[in-house]
């Protein structure tokens, strides 16, 4: 099997045994798998399987979209420090970041909406990077793993947006913020209206943008292979001249970036006001499940974005058939650990090909 063909088989086959092993679970439960998937198809696409009098909800769609959105831009935060050799899991507190800048410009900023709204996402996007330039300083300069330092990060971003919110920006009930204007927001009437109610939001488009730019700067420049090879070789790529130190704190600052933006898309996209927090939300983690099935491909994280964005939007669905919400979760998991086993996967595909190889040899004689 060839690299290109592994890179789209094992992923392929981790799916469907979680999706197996989902269905097992279900079973041993005493609810239906058939129901199951039909919550699932219709959180992805607002068919009604089991519903032949509505057979189709557009609002389905927009949520499974508003859901998948902030999953793929942290997968690609986690991704682009993955690719320089670095285990980022500060997605999370930069997600935070990013959101407490956009409510700080949203609420202090009177502009235009041509103006504001692309002050807003720049804030968030100057916020998350900043913020995972700190751990990416200290690795560089005192070896400081970056997982200690992004766990902890991720506790302080929590607490400094709760102070935030609740003693300067002034919570109206000790949970969010007053509203923002209509010029600081990613909301459309149309798109909601198009998606029967449903939270769509502008907010896809600088997610596809972040996409099309991770991808040119891994694949398309110079500066991507550098971080590149600071990734397969820190000590041969810095014998090769390139600077490793500055790659590192690029690569945590870039990524940063991206978990920023999810940010912004969270707060002015799906809610209109920035929010206290009692924990981390899990888009950080996600993030991280969908880069690793993704391959730390923009591609894949696109596509496992939008699997696992629709599995959450499954969730209530199930609930609604009997079936636990949880189980989408299990599923998440199931598939992240398959993908982990994926050379032993590889490893029962080859026996299966050299199996088949002798009888295809007979045929030709």
């Amino acid at each position: 099997m060839t690299a290109r063909r592994e890179k789209i088989v094992l992923p392929l086959i981790a799916v469907l045994l979680g999706f197996l092993l989902g269905s097992i679970i279900v079973i041993a439960t005493g609810r239906s798998p058939l129901a199951m998937i039909g919550a699932i198809v219709k959180g992805f696409t607002g068919i009604d399987l089991l519903n032949p009098d509505v057979p189709f909800n557009p609002r389905y769609i927009g949520e499974f979209i508003i859901q998948a959105m902030p999953i793929i831009l942290t997968g690609l935060a986690f991704a682009f420090a993955s690719r320089t050799g670095l285990f980022s899991i500060g997605a999370e507190g930069q997600l935070m970041m990013g959101s407490l800048a956009a409510t700080a410009v949203a609420l202090l900023v009177k502009a235009p909406k041509v103006v504001h709204l692309p002050l807003v996402l720049l804030a968030a996007i100057l916020a998350g990077a900043l913020w995972g330039a700190i751990p990416g300083l200290l690795k560089a300069a005192f070896n400081v793993h970056e997982v200690v330092v992004t766990i902890m990060m991720n506790y302080i971003a929590l607490h400094v947006n709760n102070y935030t919110i609740l003693n300067i920006f002034g919570s109206v009930d000790r949970i969010k913020t007053a509203p923002f204007a209509p010029t600081a927001l990613l909301k459309d009437p149309w798109l909601e209206s198009i998606t029967n109610g449903s939270r769509l939001n502008w907010g896809f488009i600088p997610v596809i943008l972040a996409l099309l730019i991770f991808s040119f700067i891994i694949n398309r420049t110079t500066f991507g292979f550098s971080l590149r090879a600071v990734g397969y070789n820190k000590e041969a790529a810095r014998y090769a001249g390139m600077k490793v130190n500055r790659n590192i704190v690029a690569s945590m600052m870039i990524a940063g970036a991206f978990a920023g933006l999810a940010g912004a898309v969270i707060t002015v996209g799906t809610f209109t006001f920035g929010r206290a927090l009692p924990s981390a939300e899990g888009y950080g983690f996600d993030g991280i499940a969908v880069a690793l099935v993704g391959g730390n491909e923009a591609l894949g994280i696109l596509l496992a974005g939008m699997l696992f964005g629709g599995l959450k939007a499954a969730q209530p669905l199930m609930q609604s058939q009997g079936i636990p919400r949880e189980i989408a979760g299990i599923i998440q998991a199931s598939i992240v650990l398959f993908v982990a086993m994926k050379f032993g996967i590889k490893m029962v595909l080859q026996k299966f090909e050299r199996k088949q190889a002798p009888s295809t040899e007979g045929d030709r004689v």
